[in-house]
């Protein structure tokens, strides 16, 4: 049976709060559609070379709210992305305000939250980078 990999879909909260942080992750915004009828909007992200549909990331966001939001959503797992440079990537996540749950001690892997409590891994591309600090040294914040 051939299969052939859509999109990831994730409910968020709150849609302009959520696709800024995507955005920060590098993602860009490939497609929208809004249903009057069903009240919600559907976001499609990816990254940019990756713009074919092969790599989205669906935000679904319910106009009436949706109380069960933010969870801890670890039954949901996380989405991956790989990053040239792991220590720069994290860097700019910390100054956008953006907690590293598990920082990149190894070089090689690191683990963030949406604002909606998605866990997403970010890891280095290629082999791992030496360990540096201020990442070597720094514990993990909440869980991921």
């Amino acid at each position: 049976m051939p299969i052939r990999y859509l999109h990831t879909m994730v409910r968020v909260k709150d849609l302009d709060k959520s696709i800024a942080f995507y955005e920060l992750l590098g993602l860009k915004e490939r497609r929208r559609t809004e249903s009057e009828k069903g009240r919600f909007t559907l976001v499609f992200l990816c990254p940019p070379d990756q713009d074919d549909g092969t790599a989205d990331v669906e935000l679904t966001y319910n106009w009436d709210g949706d109380e069960g939001l933010p969870s801890d959503s670890r039954h949901f797992g996380h989405l991956a992305y790989s990053v040239p440079d792991i220590y720069a990537a994290c860097q700019a996540l910390m100054d956008a305000g953006v907690t590293i749950n598990r920082p990149p001690r190894d070089g090689h892997m690191a683990f963030v939250r949406s604002p909606d409590n998605v866990s997403i891994e970010l890891l280095q591309q290629g082999d791992a980078k030496e360990p540096a600090e201020p990442w070597a040294s720094m514990p993990n914040t909440g869980h991921w």
